[in-house]
């Protein structure tokens, strides 16, 4: 396993729209308000919003499966990217990649990240662990 890099998103990032997660079932809305999100704030939607939702999800996946409630995702953008900003409580745990892992054994959440995303990174406050990742707008 590795771990992701620690470094925050630009302190400069505006907020675009911010959602909180306490179950599984939200995942279903998290992904609608991020595709009208991003339609308001894009025009290349499709690939993008592809795969953005991916991404969203396991973000949110992991916080939820493995952190302590509540999830927090923000959308936020700075100059020409959006960046994803997945939040829980847990900060004992550090983000780990995993690495050689069978397909179908999971663990690709953020495999997927590093894939999709241009940057992805993680960082701490005195409450929250997140994880991030930008993509271009």
């Amino acid at each position: 396993m590795s771990v992701l890099r620690p470094l925050a998103p630009h302190a400069e990032a505006a907020e675009l729209r911010r959602w909180k997660l306490d179950s599984f079932g939200e995942l279903r809305s998290l992904r609608a308000a991020l595709r009208e999100t991003i339609e308001h704030h894009t025009d290349e939607t499709d690939d993008l919003f592809d795969k953005m939702a991916v991404v969203a999800t396991e973000l949110a996946t992991n916080a939820l499966r493995h952190g302590l409630p509540p999830t927090e995702v923000v959308l936020l953008e700075h100059d020409d990217r959006l960046i994803l900003d997945v939040a829980d409580h847990d900060l004992g745990t550090l983000p780990e990649v995993a690495q050689d892992r069978p397909l179908g054994a999971g663990g690709l959440g953020l495999q997927l990240t590093k894939t999709f995303a241009i940057d992805v990174g993680w960082y701490r406050t005195d409450l929250t662990k997140h994880v991030w990742a930008s993509f271009p707008s």
